[in-house]
């Protein structure tokens, strides 16, 4: 019998079935259990036993999961006073600081994410190729000529070099690179399960992280104060702030400086890392389709000898093999929303308070829009099978979309370019799983790979 739902902005009622729910939840606890042990497989069960739409509880709350292409676009597509996505992320509050972000009105953040735009631009993305060159030959050459690499700690403190050059400047990365670095990683241990829930629980985790956001404000601060009236042959984004303005005039303050560059900073950086991780172990698991790449990187370099960005976009397998790695291995297999009206769907409604999810992790596994798709083959997206990348959430999706997409996909391209140039790389171990347990899903630890200098071949001069 159908439900009776209102709608909070009128009266008139919302006529639909409730969402169906997943069996085998638990008095108080729901689905916590089974999440907790396999997340995708809990989720993926309910696919099969419900389609694309149903719901699931972990503890008090209820989640309505939306799978597949069709329900994706209704989620994707929903306004913000429907799906707010603002109630969910006020953890990242701590992280990036008050007045930003997830912590001001949608019409102010949107106005900050626009401040990013200069740093996206392709302008910016030809001098970024050089810095991620720089920085992958530097680390390599530290590498030495055979050993074992660290693969999670080896790219996030690759990516972290990366995104703190382009995003902070190449005349101060080395004021702040120890100092910075520290409490960087100390932020980054502030995304964790517990803080999405309880994100001022006084635990360890958190007296570490909100210690290490008042750092980052005072290493901004002076260096910002250091820099004020110097010109530079090719400006900061940081500089690029301190010279914005909103659309009222008021310009922005340190605080919302500091807390706009460490979002820019983990857009371009946390979950790129563990992207780049997953893209490293597939490729060292399949040699033939290793091979491939190097073959693509002698052919689009063997003249011009030199990293470039169109260089970079022209390396197709290289790019098919990270969108692959973003399909099986997505850092994030959960985006949430709550819902603040009722969202109908088809003839089933989705009541208010509820939180609206879109799985990566499950979508990205689903058989009718991925053939085999618990195996790694980045040929899906080419002649002859032309899977629809549009498939693809791990980015997000619809307006939410992350706009650093294109930055995190050319990084690790290059960084990966400049490595496989100088090693050979193999597993040192089993293929590690999945780490659910945190926020951004990496593998499994230890995850190390087995590497050796390559014979004088190098497609760079």
């Amino acid at each position: 019998m159908a439900d009776q739902i209102h709608d909070i902005d009128t009266t008139r009622p919302i006529d639909g079935d409730r969402v169906p729910e997943l069996a085998g939840g638990l008095p108080l606890l729901g689905h916590l259990t089974e999440f907790q042990k396999d997340p995708v497989a809990l989720l993926l069960r309910g696919c099969r036993d419900h389609g694309d739409l149903y719901r699931f509880r972990i503890g008090p709350c209820d989640f309505v999961l939306f799978s597949g292409l069709e329900a994706h676009e209704a989620y994707f597509k929903a306004p913000d006073d429907q799906l707010d996505p603002k109630s969910v992320y006020q953890f990242t509050v701590p992280i990036f600081g008050k007045g930003v972000a997830y912590d001001v009105a949608p019409e102010i953040m949107t106005e900050q994410l626009g401040f990013l735009f200069p740093a996206l631009r392709e302008s910016a993305m030809r001098r970024y190729v050089a810095i991620m060159y720089d920085e992958a030959s530097r680390f390599a050459d530290r590498m030495g000529t055979e050993g074992k690499l660290d693969l999670p700690v080896a790219m996030n403190e690759l990516t972290v070099n990366i995104a703190s050059r382009c995003f902070l400047g190449e005349e101060i990365r080395q004021e702040v690179d120890a100092e910075f670095a520290e409490a960087y990683h100390e932020l980054q241990n502030g995304i964790n399960t517990i803080g999405f829930f309880f994100p001022r629980i006084p635990i360890p985790a958190h007296r570490r992280r909100d210690k290490a956001r008042r750092q980052i404000t005072e290493i901004f601060t002076r260096v910002m104060a250091e820099h004020r009236d110097i010109e530079t042959e090719s400006e900061s984004f940081m500089q690029t702030l301190m010279k914005a303005h909103y659309k009222d005039g008021r310009k922005l303050t340190v605080d919302e400086i500091t807390g706009i560059l460490v979002t820019a900073l983990f857009a371009g950086q946390h979950t790129s890392a563990v992207l780049a991780t997953w893209t490293g172990l597939e490729l060292a698991r399949d040699e033939t389709y290793l091979n491939r790449v190097r073959e693509e990187m002698q052919e689009v370099y063997k003249e011009e000898g030199e990293m470039s960005l169109a260089g970079l976009r022209h390396q197709q397998a290289l790019e098919n093999a990270v969108r692959e790695c973003e399909r099986l291995h997505p850092p994030l297999i959960l985006l949430i929303r709550k819902v603040m009206r009722p969202l109908k769907y088809r003839n089933l409604v989705v009541p208010e308070n509820t939180m609206a999810v879109v799985s990566p992790a499950v979508s990205h596994r689903l058989e009718h829009l991925f053939s085999d798709p618990d195996r790694f083959n980045p040929d899906r997206f080419m002649s002859p099978l032309n899977e629809d990348m549009q498939g693809l959430i791990g980015f997000g999706g619809g307006k939410h979309r992350c706009m650093g997409k294109n930055f995190a996909i050319l990084q690790i391209k290059a960084l990966w370019t400049a490595l496989l140039d100088r090693f050979e790389f193999s597993l040192d171990a089993p293929f590690p799983s999945p780490n659910y347990g945190s926020w951004v899903t990496g593998p499994r630890l230890p995850c190390l790979l087995q590497y050796r200098s390559r014979s004088p071949q190098s497609v760079f001069h």
